[in-house]
C-alpha cells in the first residue's frame, strides 16, 4: 500500500503467522498485545505464538460474531493495553476476521491517540477486503459503521493456511469482494473469476492467492489515490449502500456482511440496467456468478420504506440525497446521485416488498 511515510507491505501466502523471521521484521515493538476471539484463538494462536516465541506480549480474547462490533468490546481491549502496560511504542496484532481487525484498529487509533496496529487476517473477506486500507470502527443500533476513525496498519500478513478452517459460508461471503473489486476496476478480472470462482471457492492454493492478490491490488490502488474517502474510494462501497441496510434491518450477525453485499452488488447492477447505465446482459452476468458461488441474490422482505429509512444513514449521503455507487459496465463504477428516485424505489418495492 503506497502512503507515502505510511506506506506498508501486504503480504499473502502460506506459512506466515509462525515465521519468527516475518514478525519480527514487521511488528518490531517492544510489547505486543494480541487481539483475537473465541473462535479463531483455538485454531490459529498456536501457529502465532511460534512467531512470537520470546517475545514480549499479551493475548486479548473477545467473543466472536458481529454483534460484537461495538464500544463496549473497544474498551476491552483499552483495558488489557492498560493493564499490559503497553506505551505509544507498543502494538497490537489483530488474529481474526473483519470485526477483530475493526474493532483491534480502532482501539489501537484510540490508545494514546494511536499506536501501531499488524492485521493478521483470517478470513477471506479480511484478507481482500477489512484488513487493507485502514477503516476502522464500529456498529451503532442505527448504522453499521457509524463510529470509527482511519488507521492505517504498519503491515497486513494474510496467511492463506488460515483459510483451511473458514467455514464455506463465510468463504461465499468473503468471494463477494473479490467480485466487488473486480466490478469496480478490472473486467477482463470478473471475467477470469467467470472462469475460476469455482476453484477459489475449492480452495486451489495458486488460484486462491491470485484471486486475494489481485483485489488487494485494486483496493491499494483506489484507497491510495483517496485515503480518507473524500472521493474515489467510494467506488469501494459498490452494493454497500443496500447491504449496510439489509445487514442492519435483518438484525447484524444474521446475514454475513458479505451476503448482504452480495445482494448489494446484484441491487445496483439492476438499477444500473434499469436507467440505461448497464446493459441488461452484464447486470445478468453479476446475478449469475454471485448465485453460482452459493451467494443470495434477493434480499429480505424488509419493505421498501424500511430500507430507504436504513439506506438514509450511509455515509455517502449529502444534503439528504442518497448517492449510490452504480455500473456503467463491467470495471466501471460512478458515485452518483443522478439516477430516478423512482426507479430505486419500483426496484426495492419489488425486491424487497412494498
Amino acid at each position: 500500500m503506497k502512503l507515502g511515510k505510511r506506506t506498508y507491505p501486504i503480504l499473502v501466502g502460506p506459512g506466515l503467522l509462525g515465521s519468527r523471521e516475518l514478525l519480527a521484521r514487521h511488528a518490531v515493538a517492544a510489547k505486543l498485545l494480541v487481539v483475537t476471539d473465541e473462535a479463531v484463538g483455538p485454531l490459529w494462536l498456536p501457529r502465532l505464538e511460534e512467531g512470537l516465541a520470546e517475545r514480549d506480549y499479551t493475548v486479548c480474547v473477545l467473543p466472536n460474531g458481529e454483534q460484537q462490533k461495538t464500544l463496549g468490546n473497544v474498551a476491552t481491549i483499552i483495558d488489557a493495553l492498560v493493564e499490559a502496560r503497553i506505551n505509544r511504542d507498543g502494538a497490537v496484532l489483530a488474529l481474526g476476521g473483519g470485526v477483530i481487525g475493526d474493532i483491534a484498529g480502532f482501539a489501537a487509533a484510540s490508545y494514546q491517540r494511536g499506536i501501531a496496529i499488524v492485521q493478521l487476517p483470517t478470513t477471506l473477506l479480511a484478507q481482500v477486503d477489512s484488513s487493507v486500507g485502514g477503516k476502522t470502527g464500529v456498529n451503532h443500533p442505527g448504522g453499521k459503521n457509524l463510529i470509527g476513525a482511519f488507521h492505517q496498519p504498519t503491515a497486513v500478513i494474510s496467511d492463506i493456511d488460515t483459510l483451511s478452517t473458514l467455514p464455506e459460508r463465510q468463504l461465499r461471503a468473503g468471494f463477494t469482494e473479490i467480485v466487488k473489486a473486480a466490478l469496480v476496476a478490472d473486467a477482463a478480472f470478473f471475467g477470469w473469476l467467470e472462469t475460476n470462482g469455482a476453484k477459489v471457492l475449492a480452495r486451489e492454493p495458486a488460484v486462491l492467492a491470485e484471486a486475494i492478490r489481485r483485489a488487494c491490488e485494486i483496493k491499494a490502488a483506489v484507497v491510495a489515490a483517496d485515503e480518507r474517502e473524500q472521493g474515489s474510494r467510494a467506488l469501494l462501497n459498490l452494493g454497500h449502500t443496500f447491504g449496510h441496510a439489509i445487514e442492519a434491518g435483518a438484525g447484524y450477525g444474521s446475514v454475513l456482511h458479505g451476503e448482504a453485499v452480495a445482494v448489494g452488488l446484484v441491487l445496483a447492477a439492476e438499477l444500473s440496467a434499469r436507467i440505461g447505465r448497464l446493459p441488461d446482459a452484464d447486470a445478468r452476468r453479476v446475478r449469475t456468478l454471485l448465485s453460482s458461488a452459493g451467494l443470495p441474490v434477493d434480499p429480505p422482505r424488509l419493505g421498501r420504506i424500511r430500507m430507504l429509512e436504513l439506506m438514509s444513514m450511509d455515509k455517502k449521503v449529502k444534503d439528504g440525497q442518497v448517492r449510490l455507487v452504480l455500473l456503467d459496465g463491467i470495471g466501471r463504477a460512478t458515485v452518483t446521485a443522478d439516477y430516478p428516485r423512482e426507479a430505486l424505489e419500483t426496484l426495492l418495492d419489488e425486491r424487497a416488498g412494498a
